[in-house]
Order: C-alpha cells, then sequence, then structure tokens
C-alpha cells in the first residue's frame, strides 16, 4: 500500500486539476474566477454539514454543542465574504474578456447554495424543477425540501424546554418557508426576560441569518460592479433577481421581537 502522504491524502493532484478554462486562446483571468467559485462551493459543502449536526445536537438536547457548529459557519460566512474582495480585483473588461465562453453557466445554478437555503428554511419548490435534470442535485434538495429546517429544530428544542410554542408551528407544513407566529415571539420574548444561555444562542441565531443576508448585499455588489444591470450568464436577471432576494430573513421572528424590548 502507497505511503500516506500530505498530496495523496488530500488528493492535490486532482483538485489541481481541476481549473480548466474554456476560454480561447485562454484569458488570464478566468482562472481565478473558477477558483473563487470552487471554493464557495467547498465551503457550501462544510456549510450544509455543520448545519446538520447542528440539527443533530438540538435534536438531541445538547444546545452548547450545536452552538459550537453554529460558531463555525459564522466565520465560514465571514470568510465568504471576504472572498468576494478577491473577485472584485477582476474589472469589468476582465470578466468580458472571457464571460461569452461561459454560455448558460451561472451561479443561480448552483445547487449547494439552493440546499443552504433549504436547510436554513428559505424553501421554494421552483427551485426543484430547475435542478431536475441532475438526478444527485435533485434528489439532495428534495430531500432538504422535505425535512425540516435548522429553525423547526431550534423551536421544537425551545418546546421541550418547556416554552409554549403554538401547535399549529410544531406540525407546519416543513415543505413552506418559515414566517412570522405571534406565539413563538411570545416565546422568545420570555426567552429573552429570563434565560440568558437561550437567549445567547437566539443571538448566534440572528447573527447567523444576518451573515447569509450580509452575503446576499455583497454578492449584489459584485455582480452589480462587475456586469452592471446586463442579463446574468445563464440568462437569469442578474442584478435585478439578486436585489429580489434581500432582506428576506431565514428567521423572521427574532427579527420582529427587536421592537418588544
Amino acid at each position: 500500500m502507497p505511503e500516506m502522504t500530505y498530496g495523496s491524502y488530500l488528493k492535490i493532484d486532482e483538485l489541481l486539476g481541476l481549473q480548466q478554462p474554456v476560454s480561447e486562446p485562454v484569458e488570464h483571468d478566468e482562472t481565478l474566477f473558477i477558483i473563487i467559485h470552487q471554493i464557495f462551493e467547498l465551503w457550501f459543502k462544510e456549510v450544509l454539514h455543520e448545519l446538520d449536526q447542528m440539527v443533530d445536537h438540538l435534536d438531541a438536547d445538547h444546545p452548547a454543542l450545536s452552538g459550537h457548529q453554529l460558531k463555525r459557519v459564522l466565520k465560514i460566512f465571514k470568510t465568504l465574504i471576504v472572498q468576494l474582495d478577491v473577485l472584485e480585483t477582476m474589472t469589468p473588461l476582465e470578466f468580458d474578456s472571457f464571460r461569452e465562453f461561459l454560455s448558460n453557466a451561472s451561479g443561480f445554478q448552483s445547487a449547494q447554495f439552493r440546499e443552504l437555503e433549504f436547510a436554513l428554511g428559505q424553501k421554494s419548490p421552483d427551485h426543484l424543477d430547475r435542478f431536475a435534470g441532475n438526478e444527485r442535485e435533485y434528489a439532495n434538495l428534495l430531500r432538504r425540501y422535505h425535512q425540516p429546517c435548522l429553525w423547526d429544530a431550534f423551536i421544537r428544542y425551545v418546546h421541550r424546554q418547556g416554552y409554549d410554542i403554538p401547535q399549529e408551528f410544531l406540525t407546519r407544513d416543513v415543505t413552506k418557508a418559515v414566517g412570522y407566529s405571534a406565539g413563538v415571539q411570545q416565546a422568545l420574548i420570555t426567552i429573552y426576560r429570563t434565560d440568558a444561555d437561550l437567549s445567547r444562542l437566539c443571538e448566534s441565531m440572528t447573527d447567523l441569518d444576518e451573515g447569509l443576508q450580509e452575503w446576499r448585499y455583497r454578492h449584489v455588489m459584485m455582480v452589480q460592479r462587475t456586469i452592471g444591470t446586463k442579463i446574468g450568464t445563464g440568462g437569469s436577471s442578474g442584478v435585478e433577481y439578486l436585489r429580489s432576494t434581500l432582506f428576506r430573513p431565514a428567521f423572521p421572528d427574532l427579527w420582529a421581537i427587536r421592537s418588544a424590548f
């Protein structure tokens, strides 16, 4: 059996062979574009990995352990945003030099980011249809579409701690996007007034929601800086679509209670 090395363990040869520009002749900045987006996908994979573990910890009534996973996810979101700074070193002219070669390829087609949205409760059946042509991507999305999201796991945990959660929320249709609940808000207000440990976890959940919204905003600005108001690759509406995703919280009740104190 070959000796384990740094390169063999991390599959370095395979990894470094995955950056394959399609422009002819090859444009210098396409390599940066490919690497950054491959890194995004790797981080999305890790975020999903951590969120799944967080749900498992909440289901097992281990909030401290779930908080550890949440802290890691928050750091990853900060890293994702910083990587946009690197991408923004590419001027509109440099991107335009290879943009036509991308054909229908678009970040709009990132199945893992759609999984991330589903995991955080931002679900839409429209996204399922868009990935029907890829068996693996469709199966992963369909599984998450029918699974309870992170907010469902969190509120179930809160309920098990004795807080009054409306039955209609506990039995809600988990294929729907998370909405507002006056009853859940009342339980959260009680937590903030009486339970320091759980209120800290609520604040970390708010940090996660804010981190997702910050990523969306920075992504919109990066795209606008690079292509302006042009139609996006793959035929998406580009900046117009991305703007429509802004300021849509994953955990709306955590924001709704801010005026209650």
